[in-house]
């Protein structure tokens, strides 16, 4: 866990709260750690694919940002196994403040990876 990408419907940084969907959320967070868990950079970036995409699109977006980790309150099995392909682990929770989920993630505390039931 080296830069982790949270999707969110706001531009708070580690205020904003995760969104529901990462396909459907207008921007990405992106935390960078340093090598002790740090906190070394923080950018938000707007979805560039917010008003559609094909499958695969978003995925390859948040590995080229270099991206290890991605979160979001929900998404879809297809987009979970493109995450996966890519190297970058796709994780599913509450919505909550960005800040909070990124302490559970530093801290080692399991977050579980479950499909959404609409794509």
């Amino acid at each position: 866990m080296k830069k982790i990408a949270f999707a969110v419907d706001e531009n708070k940084g580690l205020d904003s709260l995760l969104s529901q969907h990462f396909g459907r959320c207008l921007y990405y967070i992106f935390v960078e750690l340093d090598e002790n868990k740090r906190i070394k950079r923080i950018e938000a970036k707007r979805n560039p694919f917010f008003q559609g995409h094909a499958p695969g699109l978003i995925p390859q977006f948040i590995a080229e940002q270099g991206a290890d980790t991605v979160v979001a309150g929900g998404m879809g099995w297809r987009a979970i196994e493109w995450f996966r392909k890519l190297g970058i682990k796709p994780i599913t929770t509450e919505v909550r403040k960005v800040k909070d989920i990124l302490n559970d993630l530093i801290s080692g505390k399991t977050l579980p990876t479950k499909p959404c039931d609409r794509e």
